[in-house]
Parts: C-alpha cells; sequence; structure tokens
C-alpha cells in the first residue's frame, strides 16, 4: 500500500476531500472506510490494517476538510449517501466494499438502498438509528433538546450531552430530559460559547440524523450483503441497541465486534479500542 494521497471532488455544496492508499496489485475491491462526523484522521490505524487492497478515507460533507461551501446549517443522510455516490463513481473501480461507522452506518445504509449496484459488501457498525428503538419518541426529543442547547450555549453544553447521552446504559427513561444538565467541566470542555453553530455533530447533522429511518425494504431487496455490527462493549448504549434493532429489520442478527463504538481507535484522537481485534473481525465479516 502507498502513502494516502489526497483528492478533492466538486459536489453540489461542498469540495469533498479523500485520501486513497493505493494497491495497484490487490484483486479486491476498493475498501471504503466512512464515519460521521468522524473524518479520515479518524481511520488511519484501521486504513493500516488493509494495505493488501485499495483503501479510501473521507472527510464527510460538514466535517473536516470538507466544509459547506452553501452556507446550510443542516445536513441530512441523503445528501451524505448521494456524496458517496459521486465519490464511488469518481473512484471509477466497480462495486466496492463499505465500512461505515455512527452516523456513517446510517449514511451508507441510505447509499445501499439508492444504489445498491455501487456496494458489494457494507459493515454497518452501529448506525444510531433512534427511531428504530423502543424508547424512540424520548431519544428522538433528548437529540432535539441537545441541538437546541447547542443553538442557544454553544458546543459545550450540547456536547456536555452527547456525552451523557451516548454513555447510557439501557433504554432512557421517559423523564431524562428532567435530569439536571451535566456540567461541561466534568467531561474537560468549556462552558463559554465561542458563537460558532457550525460543528459537525451537535450541529449539522444531529437533527437530520436522528429523525432518518432506512428504507427497509430497498435495503433488503438489494443485492448488496449488510453486515450489522455492534461493539462487545456497547451494546445495551444507544448505538449499539440501534445496531440491534436495525439487523433486527433486516432479518439477520448483528455480528458481535471487539471493544465499544470506538474499538477500531489506535490513538487517533486520544481514544484506545482494539483495533488489531476489530480489523480481524472486519476482515471476516467482509470476506463473508
Amino acid at each position: 500500500m502507498t502513502e494516502p494521497k489526497t483528492h478533492t471532488l466538486d459536489v453540489p455544496g461542498v469540495v469533498l476531500s479523500y485520501d486513497v492508499r493505493a494497491d495497484d496489485a490487490s484483486t479486491e475491491p476498493v475498501l471504503l472506510i466512512i464515519g460521521s462526523p468522524m473524518g479520515a484522521a479518524g481511520f488511519v490505524t484501521l486504513a493500516g490494517h488493509f494495505t493488501d487492497r485499495t483503501v479510501v478515507t473521507y472527510d464527510p460533507r460538514g466535517a473536516g476538510r470538507s466544509p459547506r461551501t452553501d452556507g446550510a446549517l443542516q445536513t441530512t443522510p441523503d445528501e451524505h449517501a448521494d456524496d458517496l455516490h459521486r465519490l464511488i463513481s469518481a473512484l471509477d473501480a466497480g462495486p466496492v466494499d463499505i465500512f461505515a461507522s455512527s452516523g456513517g452506518a446510517v449514511n451508507a445504509l441510505a447509499l445501499v438502498a439508492k444504489h445498491p449496484e455501487q456496494v458489494r459488501t457494507l459493515v454497518a457498525h452501529e448506525p444510531p438509528a433512534m427511531r428504530e428503538l423502543p424508547d424512540a419518541k424520548t431519544a428522538v426529543a433528548v437529540c432535539v433538546d441537545m441541538h437546541e442547547t447547542y443553538q442557544r450555549s454553544g458546543f459545550g453544553p450540547a456536547m456536555a450531552k452527547f456525552i451523557a447521552l451516548v454513555s447510557y446504559q439501557g433504554p432512557l427513561p421517559a423523564d431524562y430530559l428532567d435530569q439536571p444538565a451535566p456540567d461541561p467541566a466534568a467531561f474537560g470542555l468549556p462552558a463559554e460559547d465561542d458563537g460558532s453553530r457550525n460543528d459537525p455533530l451537535v450541529g449539522l447533522n444531529m437533527i437530520p440524523l436522528a429523525h432518518y429511518q432506512p428504507d427497509y425494504d430497498a435495503l433488503r431487496a438489494a443485492p448488496t450483503r449488510v453486515v450489522v455490527a455492534v461493539g462487545e462493549e456497547s451494546g445495551q448504549m444507544i448505538a449499539g441497541r440501534a445496531g440491534v434493532a436495525v439487523a433486527g429489520r433486516l432479518g439477520t442478527a448483528p455480528v458481535i465486534f471487539p471493544g465499544g463504538h470506538d474499538g477500531f481507535l489506535g490513538g487517533e484522537y486520544g481514544g484506545m479500542g482494539k483495533p488489531d481485534a476489530f480489523a480481524a473481525t472486519l476482515r471476516t465479516a467482509l470476506d463473508g
């Protein structure tokens, strides 16, 4: 595998930045590794475990090196899916394999529903499809409150609520929002408001993602092999629970992956999952 080469792709509303680690001798499909809002910088360790094939990572619309150019304040999974469709078309490498984590997994499900011919295998790791949960009404309301907190008070207070949400074990009680708001300082977050409102997580993506529901009829009819993955340490947290629910809607059982929601991390952003075991499990899942 060569060192990554960065490219850009002009699409409506954004110039996408993506990186190609090429292996011209490989006969395997291109492996596209994606997240949302996490960009390419979060997948360096995971990409390094697949030196026997061409690997592509990218910064999704509104994140990292791909800021929106149209001034829009929200980004939908369908927009991300269209970006991925255009990116795969630009690669001109035939159907790809995709590992997609978190919001990226929801976006990849939207892609497969619309363009199944572009994806051979999708491993969707903990897609936070809130509407599939038995506590969906509360979960969506919490996400709306988080976004409104961001609009009102800025990043720190909103991100503190996000951390509290994603680390909560089990279904959310109906009175979850009646509990005291977490202190940003407890998570090392700033309490002051810097005035920005373009954060890709609690700003651009939160509301559309919380309300999105995959097209299960299209997914079940697609020739794409869809594998839903759930972390062994995060199955009772909100994204893990949603992953189990999505697998159920597809009529499959989730594949258990090492670590938690960030099991692939190898030091990126100061996080450490179980990257070696995670990559080995991913390789098995891709091979079918």
